[in-house]
């Protein structure tokens, strides 16, 4: 994966997108102009958006903002991307100030030998700004998120966080809707709510350091 190739593709991208090009159509042009594997084009798709997208960075708080607040996560956005940092898996540091994962993991995903230690790292980070209560939302069509929801609502109890875990359907139906911050990088989500915290991408910045981030600016 040539950084400087993935830097002037991303350039390309941007600029189309910036003059209102299909974001699908332009991707495929791009992608085919490069020659790029399928992850190379997720590193773009996740990563590059038009300047008026990337305003999406000014609805991140900072962490000191979560002290006494509601806080909605997103549980298996945040847990697949720091699965993914702790796995010393790419990731991507977006236009919009968000890092993510190209692990394309949320369809098989399955808690794991780095799910516990992805765990302890939220609720550790929690503990030291102290939330007001917690929102934990699971996928439930996501293989075992009863038994992931069972672990975190552990972690919860261990931390002493007060919150609730649940595993339903459509969380981005509850996510949408919440009225105090949302912890996810997912772009369509970001979109809906008024307040976002980077907590995966906090964690990897402060706790387990930057080495896998690839930026493309």
């Amino acid at each position: 994966m040539d950084i400087t190739t993935l830097k002037t593709a991303a350039h390309d991208f941007r600029y189309l997108l910036n003059r209102n090009y299909p974001r699908r159509a332009a991707l495929t042009l791009v992608g085919n102009r490069y020659q790029f594997t399928v992850a190379e084009r997720d590193l773009l798709q996740r990563g590059v958006f038009a300047r008026k997208d990337s305003e999406r960075k000014n609805k991140k708080i900072p962490i000191s903002a979560l002290y006494q607040a509601p806080l909605a996560i997103d549980g298996h956005n945040v847990l697949i991307t720091l699965e993914s940092a702790l796995k010393g898996l790419p990731l991507i540091l977006a236009d919009d100030g968000f890092i993510r994962d190209i692990a394309r993991a949320a369809r098989g995903y399955a808690p794991g030998a780095f799910t516990m230690e992805a765990l302890n790292l939220i609720c550790d980070t929690l503990r030291r700004h102290r939330p007001l209560d917690i929102i934990f939302l699971l996928d439930s069509p996501v293989s075992r998120s009863g038994e992931l929801a069972a672990k975190a609502r552990r972690f919860l109890s261990e931390y002493v966080l007060k919150g609730s875990v649940q595993a339903v359907p459509v969380p981005e139906k509850i996510l949408s809707g919440f009225p105090g911050a949302v912890a996810t990088s997912d772009s369509a989500i970001i979109e809906d709510v008024a307040k976002v915290f980077d907590l995966a991408g906090h964690i990897i910045r402060y706790r387990l350091g930057s080495k896998n981030i690839i930026r493309l600016r």
